[in-house]
């Protein structure tokens, strides 16, 4: 099978996944409790009915279920995610305004947790059963079992407030005017507590990960027969047991850095990152449907797409295998 077929087969699961995570999310969105009208009624302090017919029919939410699940499809063909009343804005241009913020965090997370977990990972094998692989192992653990949301506000407490090395919150400075590099500067300092915070927990999963493939490779017979040979070891683990050993890390990397997007909505939440994780809570304490499912549809196409970016680069890193689609 060519490259061509496996993403013309990758694509096609791709969108029947999507319609179909679009539909479950537009039911499970409406069996919740309360609605837009009801929200916006309780804010203007005047719940009556009158105004909640008004404020349903404004929204839609008379329409019989189905005629809604068929407009909310018609508008997702053509791109159009629908409008935010409480915004007053597309839920398109909302999201766009907010994903590149969400991006930057988990692409930096995704960064430091794979080049640390996997070169935690490796120097726990070549250290296996000495002390350096006790203390990787142990920190792995911590991270692993830690919850995030106390990480966050540690790391706040301790980085931010009692060092002040940098800064807590935001993303960049207010009322700074900031321009080229040092803007770029400026959010990189705001950058570093977020993504490291995101990043630890999937650290840990890489290097457990990458410390039980490469002792897992390391006794492999083409391994053995390298060292016979009478190569280096350091070259030996470089070029034969890493190189082998990354593939199942490459995977699970490719599976979870859609979940980092998950993980993003509490980090940016705690740490006021105005990414799509802040607007998706945002739009769920105010029942805002339309954001809500927006969000939804967007992590999942991300998620989507993170998967056939790794199915791509795991086809490339091992020509040996053969995709199916």
């Amino acid at each position: 099978m060519n490259l061509a077929q496996f993403l013309a087969g990758r694509l096609a699961k791709g969108i029947v996944v999507l319609f179909a995570i679009a539909v479950l999310n537009f039911f499970l969105i409406r069996a919740a409790p309360g609605d837009p009208a009801q929200v916006l009624a309780g804010e203007a302090g005047a719940a009556d009915e009158q105004l909640l017919i008004q404020l349903r029919e404004r929204f839609g939410l008379d329409q019989p279920l189905l005629t809604q699940l068929w407009v909310y499809l018609k508008g997702y063909l053509t791109f159009d995610l629908g409008f935010s009343y409480r915004q007053q804005q597309s839920v398109l241009s909302l999201i766009l305004d907010r994903l590149p913020a969400t991006l930057l965090l988990t692409g930096a997370a995704f960064i430091v947790s794979l080049g640390l977990g996997t070169l935690m990972g490796a120097l726990a094998a070549r250290r296996a059963g000495r002390w350096q692989d006790s203390v990787i192992t142990t920190l792995a653990l911590i991270f692993y079992a830690t919850p995030l949301f106390w990480v966050a506000l540690m790391s706040q407490i301790v980085f931010s407030l009692k060092l002040g090395l940098v800064p807590n919150v935001g993303y960049e400075s207010i009322g700074t005017n900031y321009t080229g590099l040092a803007r770029a500067l400026d959010i990189a300092s705001h950058l570093v507590l977020p993504a490291l915070t995101l990043g630890l927990f999937f650290t840990a999963l890489y290097a457990r990960m990458m410390r039980a493939s490469m002792l897992e490779v390391a006794g492999a017979d083409f391994v053995k027969t390298a060292r016979a040979k009478g190569l280096a070891p350091g070259l030996v683990s470089r070029r034969h047991v890493a190189r082998n050993a990354i593939l199942p890390v490459v995977t699970l990397a490719g599976l979870q850095a859609g979940q980092l997007v998950g993980g993003a909505v509490l980090t940016e939440t705690v740490f006021a990152w105005p990414g799509i994780g802040r607007l998706m809570f945002d739009a769920l304490v105010q029942r805002d449907y339309s954001v809500l499912l927006g969000v939804f549809f967007m992590s999942s196409a991300m998620v989507v797409g993170f998967n056939i970016l790794t199915d791509i680069v795991y086809r490339l890193a091992d020509p040996r295998i053969e995709a199916v689609s």
